[in-house]
């Protein structure tokens, strides 16, 4: 079973703990609720309730109707018109372990195996009941969206209001807001449509759209909003629908409450019939009749929680039978046949101990922060990215300050703001410092540009980054120059730039001298180093660490350019006309080899005998490097014939834009086998999907064959 919380011993501290916990946990849900500004992380306010709810169980007395764990939401706002739901909007009972799942599952079979109705049994008699009385269950299973909910009213088929959750009984009707919101239809498109049908669901924040709107407003110097659910609630809230309007929400409906002249038997049915109807019904939804093949549901999601386009907390499991639901009916704040499983958060508060700066392989000076160490989704975070000078001032947050940290796509971590309730008096707000902390040089934040950049190539850091870029897979790949490797020429000296690195087989001995180096892990450097000379012109050109130049671009610029000399040379509209290539990029290439220090960089490169024209072997083996020009690709599962590498090079020697995710602008998607949840993104959007033969026939021929799924 999992922990269980700390209960007083004795009555009288019980009952200052339970009135001391009643008036956070008030108080938080104000202000996730009503005010979309809250000072606790969700993984905080569960462990308050659960400790309420343990004082509880161990002291009856103390739970009253009054008490927050028989209470949903907050109060609504006043300051939109209240609205009256037709059925209470009910919260869900939580589990944060499979042993509580399962209790749930042995409950509600109880349930159902008893004439009685559950409330009328107390907890000894209920598990006095053999669950295996009980008739079968279908348990649906759904991903559990972190939204603000929404109950949906429709009249003969008119949507009458929308509103919010309030406190289960009344809510704030946005109604005119939520009109604003693609997919939720003023009219139903039903032949006959109900004379009641309440129609459940959560508003929420696609994330590449509110990623994007956040960087929008923080290149505006604008605040960027905590997170997603947040942000969704007070776009919600705004009294003006149309700055609603500008706002990327978007929704998906779970369930029902109120219903009239028309019936169910089957929670899928009635989702049937919403989609139908142009409603957007919750995806990856599934009915199992075995709780081991909910748990692998759940284990499944809770691995895959970053796989869909918004963000979820948890998995849903609810009863199928809408009879069996009412059977079991509910308590005060919960119905009994529906629990959630709460995923481990992925946002903790910690304590920001400091704001550094980090200075890449480009230049670009980078403030992070230095944190108390916290356990977020099973990793222990210590440091976490806060982008630009821009950033920090719009997010606020100083050296001293609570903050929330989330690991961003459950990889990079960062901080999503401060707790400004408890901000310590006396911080300072941050400033970028004038000088690199590596070199001393200025720091300059170039026009128009969000970062600020150490503009000496010779900064000790960035060669450093530099020389463990030089080496990547997506560079030079030299074998034998990892890290550990980097830092140790260094300390010796026997590197000072680059190009030392095609110097070093003139310096086997001393070599040979360095502590536990033996000859064979000398020889097998040099013989990387030796290779790393013969890597393709593209490959060249991303090893020299030039601003806004990745892998893709360097491709597309020497399909036009293909000699090291002819870039060089180029003009910045010259570059620019390049299709792919835009006036930035163009402008830093340009910029890149027209520094002094940079252009003998490159002429010593050139006199160690790196590559300097690109091969031609694409025309030589018959590839028209025109052939995909224009089509925008997605490759996606494992390919028998081809590595994923493989499979984009293919593609971009044919001119194809090869990107990671499925948009409005992908031609098709290329899947192999387990190809993830981007092939429902393109089933979705009705992007065209070609398996491994139909990729082979892409390749050949520059089309997809009649039948793409065929090949």
């Amino acid at each position: 079973m999992s922990d269980r919380p700390q209960v007083p011993s004795d009555l009288a501290e019980a009952r200052a703990r339970h009135d001391e916990l009643s008036q956070v946990i008030r108080t938080a849900r104000y202000r996730y609720y009503v005010l979309s500004a809250p000072d606790l992380a969700d993984a905080e306010f569960d462990a308050l309730v659960r400790e309420l709810e343990a004082i509880e169980e161990a002291y009856p007395e103390l739970q009253t109707p009054t008490s927050p764990t028989q209470q949903v939401g907050a109060p609504p706002d006043t300051a939109f018109p209240p609205v009256t739901h037709p059925e209470p909007m009910l919260s869900l009972d939580n589990a944060f372990s499979r042993e509580e799942l399962e209790a749930w599952a042995a409950r509600v079979q109880r349930g159902l195996a008893t004439d009685a109705a559950p409330e009328e049994l107390d907890e000894d008699e209920l598990a006095a009941v053999d669950p295996d009385d009980a008739p079968g269950v279908v348990y649906g299973c759904e991903l559990k969206v972190d939204g603000v909910a929404i109950a949906l009213v429709y009249r003969d088929g008119l949507l009458a209001t929308a509103g919010t959750r309030g406190d289960g009984t009344t809510g704030e009707d946005v109604t005119n807001q939520v009109l604003t919101i693609d997919r939720v239809p003023y009219r139903l498109p039903l032949d006959d449509p109900p004379a009641l049908l309440e129609v459940r669901g959560e508003v929420y924040y696609p994330l590449e759209a509110f990623e994007a709107m956040n960087a929008a407003r923080i290149e505006r110097g604008e605040a960027a909003f905590m997170n997603p659910r947040n942000a969704a609630s007070g776009a919600l809230r705004q009294k003006d629908p149309e700055v609603t309007r500008t706002r990327p929400l978007a929704v998906w409906c779970h369930g029902l409450g109120a219903v009239e002249g028309i019936d169910f038997a089957t929670h899928a049915e009635a989702m049937g019939t919403l989609a139908e109807a142009g409603l957007p019904v919750a995806e990856q939804s599934e009915q199992h009749t075995d709780l081991d093949e909910v748990w692998a549901y759940v284990e499944r999601w809770t691995a895959a929680r970053h796989d869909v386009s918004y963000e979820i907390d948890g998995v849903v499991v609810k009863l199928e039978d809408l009879d069996q639901r009412a059977e079991l009916g509910s308590t005060a704040r919960a119905p009994r046949w529906a629990i959630a499983y709460k995923m481990p958060p992925v946002e903790q508060a910690t304590t920001l101990k400091a704001i550094e700066v980090n200075v890449g392989r480009t230049g670009k000076a980078t403030p992070y922060a230095v944190l108390e160490p916290v356990l977020v989704a099973g990793t222990r975070i210590t440091y976490a990215t806060l982008h630009n000078e821009i950033q920090v001032h719009a997010k606020d947050v100083r050296a001293g300050d609570r903050v929330l940290v989330r690991r961003a796509g459950d990889v990079i971590p960062e901080v999503v703001g401060p707790v400004l309730s408890e901000r310590p008096e006396g911080t300072q707000a941050w400033s970028m410092p004038a000088e690199c902390p590596f070199c001393g040089e200025p720091l300059v934040r170039p026009e128009g540009e969000a970062h600020h950049f150490c503009e000496n190539v010779d900064c000790p850091n960035r060669l450093r980054e530099s020389l463990a870029h030089l080496a990547s897979r997506g560079a030079l790949d030299i074998e034998g120059l990892g890290e550990q490797t980097v830092d140790l020429l260094l300390q010796e000296g026997l590197v000072e730039d680059l190009a030392d690195v095609f110097r070093l087989d003139q310096r086997r001995e001393e070599l040979l001298a360095l502590e536990k180096w033996g000859t064979k892990r000398v020889e097998n450097l040099l013989a990387g180093i030796d290779e790393g000379r013969q890597r393709p012109l593209d490959r060249v050109l991303v090893a020299l660490n030039i601003r806004h130049l990745g892998p893709t671009y360097a491709k597309t610029l020497v399909r036009a350019y293909p000699s090291l000399q002819a870039i060089r040379d180029a003009e910045p509209e010259e570059l620019e006309a390049i299709d792919g290539i835009g006036p930035v990029i163009a402008q830093a290439v340009h910029s890149w080899f027209a520094t002094p220090r940079n252009a003998q960089l490159v002429d010593e490169l050139i006199a160690l005998g790196i590559t300097t024209d690109a091969e031609v072997e694409d025309s030589a083996a018959g590839v028209d490097a025109d052939l995909l020009a224009g089509w925008t690709v997605v490759v996606t599962g494992t390919l028998e014939g081809f590595t994923r590498d493989e499979a984009k090079e293919a593609l971009e020697a044919r001119g194809a834009k090869v990107t990671g995710s499925v948009s409005g602008r992908t031609s098709v998607v290329v899947a192999g086998a387990d190809p993830g949840s981007k092939l429902d993104k393109a089933s979705a959007a009705g992007v065209p999907v070609a398996d491994e033969a139909g990729f082979r026939h892409l390749l050949q021929h520059g089309e997809l064959p009649d039948d793409p799924e065929a090949g």
